[in-house]
């Protein structure tokens, strides 16, 4: 018996608490007021954890979206399709360890590699708040666009 339940799993990554760093969280949040293809979940996966890999074993595909500190503009974006998490770049953010974790298990379980990840720029934390800088909330919308430009390309796109 086949168990996905979910063919596309859109997980969004962050501490919300550390301000641009639960910007991965934000963006799932907007993701839930768009009008969505069955067969998409969205989740807020908060900082990583090993209970989100039930939800990555159910699914055929998995977009990440999460923070990482790489000295580029806030609000950049790179689409990455990483295999393993040697693969992301290695400066995540705080949650950095448990993620990797998590995918490193994923990836062990026999699970094939099919994540997208988008990668958010974001500036070095120095205090703890729970909005987005303006200059990443600005970009929020756009990171969204480029999410579910991502959704429909999947949607579109024939199953292996």
């Amino acid at each position: 018996m086949d168990k996905i339940e979910h063919p596309l799993l859109v997980l969004g990554i962050g501490n919300i608490l550390m301000g641009d760093e639960g910007v991965g969280v934000h963006v799932i949040r907007r993701l839930r007021e768009e009008s969505l293809p069955g067969g998409v979940e969205c989740l807020d996966g908060g900082t990583g954890s090993f209970q989100l890999l039930d939800p990555m074993q159910r699914a055929k595909k998995i977009i990440l979206i999460d923070a990482t500190i790489d000295g580029s503009p806030t609000g950049t974006v790179r689409r990455l399709t990483p295999r393993y998490s040697s693969d992301y770049p290695q400066t995540l953010t705080a949650h950095d360890i448990g993620l990797k974790d998590l995918l490193d298990t994923y990836y062990l379980l026999g699970s094939e590699p099919n994540v997208t990840l988008f990668a958010v720029s974001i500036p070095v934390i120095h205090e703890v708040c729970m909005e987005l800088s303006p200059e990443l909330e600005a970009q929020v919308p756009n990171i969204v666009r480029l999410v579910l430009q991502e959704i429909h390309y999947v949607q579109a796109s024939p199953s292996p």
